[in-house]
């Protein structure tokens, strides 16, 4: 008996020493959307939109480095208009307190039809020591955020640190989807389901960080605190492909999946893992919101 006890405490040990941490492990996508481009130089696809005071572009215009401190934050801005496209960028977020800090890289054509704008999100929520950053992915639709809010907001927590190093995070647009990508990793897929709950507006590529002290972080319980800064994004690995607003209609959008739109059932694999592990809010499942407003839920 005690021998079996002794054997069964032994595959215990390597069971979890060995295996364990491999089963939550990040499983491949088996298809890289961003192996299709190279990385651009941050002029050839951006300008700066505001606060240029707050804003470091690198020697080789590989990278950039954006702050906000209690007299600013700072943005930018693609220098083209797109249809569709793949949109990426490598992120390295500050460590410490970040609370009420939004850092963002999204599409929108807030300037061209404001009052009545798209906008497709990636947004980091800042957050207090020993609690991770949200990332927050959202659609809005035709005006959905000019004071008729509808957002459709997914948040996860990532697997990473994000301060640690530099993760890639991509939005992939096309007139059928709109696919978030983590390090490749497909983490959300909005499908289009009409023609009044999908963007097909022409929009813009924009990156930023500003003050969200009223929402960003544990519904606005904790603020910016300017003690604490300048508050630091760092991004490189700057990717555009697509058709911009003005290519012929021979462009061709970008594919999501080896078959061209959807994802793979290896791609959907890899979603479902970060949902089933590491989503924290899906607005699809809040049940105190008005469904009314989300058919396509």
């Amino acid at each position: 008996m005690s021998r079996l006890l002794f054997s069964f405490s032994l595959f215990l040990f390597f069971f979890f020493f060995f295996f364990f941490p491999f089963i939550n492990a990040q499983p491949s996508p088996g298809y890289y959307p961003s192996s299709r481009f190279r990385p651009i130089e941050f002029y050839k696809g951006y300008n700066n939109l505001w606060g240029p005071q707050h804003q470091s572009v690198s020697q080789d215009q590989s990278s950039l480095t954006i702050w906000l401190d209690r007299s600013s934050g700072s943005g930018f801005k693609s220098i083209r208009p797109y249809r569709n496209g793949y949109f990426a960028a490598s992120v390295k977020l500050q460590a410490g307190y970040t609370a009420g800090v939004n850092t963002a890289f999204y599409l929108s054509n807030n300037e061209a039809h404001p009052g009545d704008h798209d906008e497709v999100d990636m947004e980091f929520l800042g957050t207090i020591p020993g609690e991770p950053y949200t990332l927050q992915t959202n659609v809005y639709v035709r005006g959905s955020g000019d004071g008729r809010i509808i957002g459709r907001e997914v948040r996860f927590h990532l697997w990473f640190d994000p301060t640690a190093d530099f993760h890639r995070y991509a939005i992939l647009w096309n007139p059928d989807e709109i696919i978030f990508f983590v390090d490749d990793v497909p983490i959300r897929r909005y499908e289009r389901k009409s023609e009044a709950l999908f963007p097909d507006r022409p929009m813009w590529v924009y990156g930023s960080i500003w003050d969200a002290s009223s929402w960003a972080t544990d519904d606005g319980r904790y603020r910016a605190d300017y003690r604490y800064q300048p508050f630091v994004a760092h991004f490189t690995g700057f990717m555009i492909g697509g058709c911009t607003a003005f290519a012929p209609e021979s462009c061709r959008p970008v594919p999501a999946s080896p078959a061209g739109s959807g994802l793979s059932p290896q791609q959907f694999t890899a979603m479902q893992w970060a949902q089933n592990n590491y989503m924290v809010y899906n607005y699809c499942q809040d049940y105190k919101r008005d469904r009314s407003l989300t058919p396509e839920c």
